[in-house]
């Protein structure tokens, strides 16, 4: 096979990214695209050690579950050709593949996904500027696209993006822009990310942009933020918990199904004290102090997260550590009852893995944004004496290849 050949291939499986399995002379072929069970004309675009990536260009056999989507793959729209209900379906299938072939685990039954509305849900987004549009990528390039054909985002925070569009100063000033809402959208707060050596003060010409409740500015990777306008902080009460984020920190990004998720890992946790490491802004930590669940150690790396996770915490029975989490572990002597992870799609450092098996708590509740990465962890996991008590997947990410998976450990008997 060579770049620019065309096949006829019938597509197999789904693949974790989006893409989907196929076959050509017993070589595999990653297709974009498909769906399983087509029969498609597919090009090929890499080849790399014998496999070979390929994009759907004609569809010969078409699935019942294909729908209309918008062409070019916008950031967040790798499923969008397939009807809602199949995309759960595959995403199951998809934990289920990781856990078998890179975690050597078996699932006793399909994973449940829990559906999520797909219009409007995400109420957490990083656009991109480029010569004066706001948009996401394309998937796999730096070409830029228009948000509102993922429909990701509310209608009316599109139109705040074609505003600023318009007001902002200067074609290369702002880079990137993080776009955090609470969940009835009552509150929008922007931080605008500057590229090396720019000056932030020209933003001030902006003036203050309706339906955007405040604005922050910093040169990338500079911790340093300026404020422009009004309050950079947006606030929900989720599972009881009142919680308050700056535009700059990390947070759950689906309306619809974050406090569901939050529920389901409370009702998973067992007596204190509880540790729950990588806690962002306290969205298990705080909420499970706020539901009377005992004391709770709450560890975060990153300075804005961690600032707001201090605030969270106030009057709930919650010690803040604001440090990487291997280096709490390192020295951490009380053992925990229950231990909540939620790492970065990279998943657990081998140090902080480590970590968390010489603790040896009767519980451990592992919140994953990527199945890969969950996957290989859960044999580490296993492989020192836990077992794997549930798992249940949370839609938080609709028309994309990404989910969200809350799998409950308990240690050996």
């Amino acid at each position: 096979m060579n770049r620019g050949e065309r096949y006829r291939l019938t597509i197999e499986r789904p693949a974790a990214g989006g893409r989907m399995i196929a076959r050509h002379e017993g070589a595999i072929v990653f297709v974009s695209g498909a769906i399983p069970g087509e029969v498609v004309e597919a090009e090929v675009e890499k080849v790399q050690r014998g496999t070979a990536w390929a994009g759907t260009r004609a569809v010969v056999e078409r699935s019942p579950d294909r729908i209309d989507a918008p062409e070019g793959a916008c950031g967040g729209s790798v499923f969008a050709h397939i009807a809602y209900d199949r995309q759960r379906t595959l995403k199951s299938q998809i934990i289920d593949d990781a856990f078998r072939r890179i975690g050597r685990l078996s699932l006793e039954s399909p994973t449940v996904v829990v559906a999520s509305p797909v219009d409007g849900y995400r109420m957490r987004a990083r656009l991109h500027v480029r010569h004066g549009k706001i948009g996401f990528f394309r998937e796999g390039s730096h070409n830029l696209c228009d948000a509102a054909s993922t429909r990701q985002l509310r209608d009316d925070s599109i139109a705040i993006l074609r505003t600023l569009e318009h007001a902002l100063p200067g074609e290369h000033l702002v880079a990137e822009i993080e776009l955090s809402e609470n969940i009835d959208a009552t509150a929008r707060a922007c931080h605008f990310e500057l590229p090396p050596g720019a000056e932030g003060s020209r933003l001030r010409s902006l003036g203050e942009v309706a339906g955007v409740t405040g604005a922050t500015c910093a040169v990338a990777g500079d911790p340093r933020t300026t404020d422009l306008w009004g309050s950079p902080y947006v606030s929900d009460t989720i599972a009881g918990a009142l919680l308050s984020r700056h535009a700059r920190s990390f947070f759950q990004g689906n309306r619809f199904l974050t406090g569901g998720l939050t529920e389901h890992v409370l009702a998973q946790l067992e007596a204190a004290p509880i540790l729950d490491l990588y806690a962002g802004v306290g969205l298990f930590s705080v909420s499970a102090a706020a539901h009377g669940r005992g004391s709770v150690v709450a560890v975060e790396g990153d300075p804005s997260s961690a600032a707001d996770l201090k605030r969270n915490a106030g009057g709930h029975d919650v010690r803040v550590r604001e440090e990487p989490v291997e280096e709490y572990l390192d020295r951490v002597k009380d053992r925990p009852n229950t231990v909540i992870v939620d790492p970065p799609r990279t998943g657990m450092s081998k140090e902080a893995v480590a970590g968390v098996m010489r603790l040896k708590a009767p519980r451990l509740v592992y919140v994953s944004c990527d199945v890969a990465t969950l996957a290989r962890d859960a044999r580490v996991l296993v492989d020192a004496g836990y077992r794997l008590l549930s798992i249940r997947a949370f839609d938080l990410f609709p028309n994309t290849a990404h989910v969200e998976t809350v799998v409950s450990f308990a240690a050996g008997e």
